[in-house]
């Protein structure tokens, strides 16, 4: 067997065992999964019909959730700018750039459900620590996402401006940022959309948004507003998903 060959078969008997041992250390039975379809059944039919008293809710929700999302983008968009250009291996010496990439993998090591928990204790309900929570978070891999894209532009352009005696912020203004301007408006509006996504179940915590409302019913067994609350996420998510796909087209 020769040396690639045998070296993919050793993955693929570590990927069988690894698959193997997680079905079997978490008791996966499919017997219970197929036994637990009738108690599914009545859950769902709990939440049938949709209750059309939440409206208000449901449009106070969204319209924060909206907000959450936004707001915490543009925070991380601010952040990542100057974090970017010090994490780019191209633009700054090791010494800098490596402390700031593993800053960057450590805010993205943190659970995103742990600062919004963070967040309230510290400011209080409401969506401020939504909005702070999901901006800290963002910002690991936005600023990530940012470094990337500088360290990749061609190196020619900003030679030659530095071979002129350009400073680094005419390089970025005149030779990077050209070059990265599509990369960046795609990953921020990949992040926007994730962002929007999270924000939906910050408000489990209390951290605002339309996921308070689903937490609220649960609790109070209201099962057919939660499944007006749950639907109307589906549109939501549905909607934004499609107008990111446009945007990203149009800049890619």
């Amino acid at each position: 067997m020769r040396p690639r060959e045998a070296g993919g078969f050793t993955l693929t008997l570590l990927i069988a065992g690894a698959v193997l041992w997680a079905m079997l250390s978490t008791q996966v039975d499919p017997a219970r999964l197929l036994s637990s379809g009738p108690r599914i059944a009545e859950f769902l039919g709990r939440m049938w019909p949709p209750s059309p008293e939440v409206m208000d809710e449901i449009i106070k929700g969204s319209a924060e959730t909206l907000r959450i999302a936004i707001l915490g983008t543009l925070g991380a968009v601010i952040l990542s700018v100057p974090l970017g250009v010090l994490a780019a291996e191209t633009l700054m010496p090791g010494f800098i750039h490596r402390p700031i990439r593993t800053l960057l993998a450590l805010v993205r090591a943190i659970p995103l459900i742990l600062v919004a928990m963070l967040m309230v204790g510290a400011v209080g309900l409401g969506p401020l620590p939504g909005i702070i929570a999901v901006a800290f978070h963002a910002t690991g891999m936005l600023a990530k996402f940012y470094a990337e894209a500088i360290d990749g532009v061609a190196r020619a352009p900003v030679d030659a401006l530095e071979s002129a005696g350009a400073g680094l912020l005419l390089r970025l203004r005149h030779a990077i940022w050209p070059q990265m301007a599509p990369v960046v408006a795609r990953d921020t509006i990949f992040r926007f959309e994730l962002n929007l996504r999270e924000s939906l179940v910050l408000g489990v915590v209390g951290a605002g948004g339309i996921g308070f409302y689903i937490q609220t019913y649960v609790r109070s067994f209201q099962y057919d507003k939660a499944a007006s609350v749950t639907l109307a996420i589906i549109v939501m998510v549905v909607v934004i998903e499609a107008l990111n796909v446009a945007l990203r087209r149009r800049f890619s």
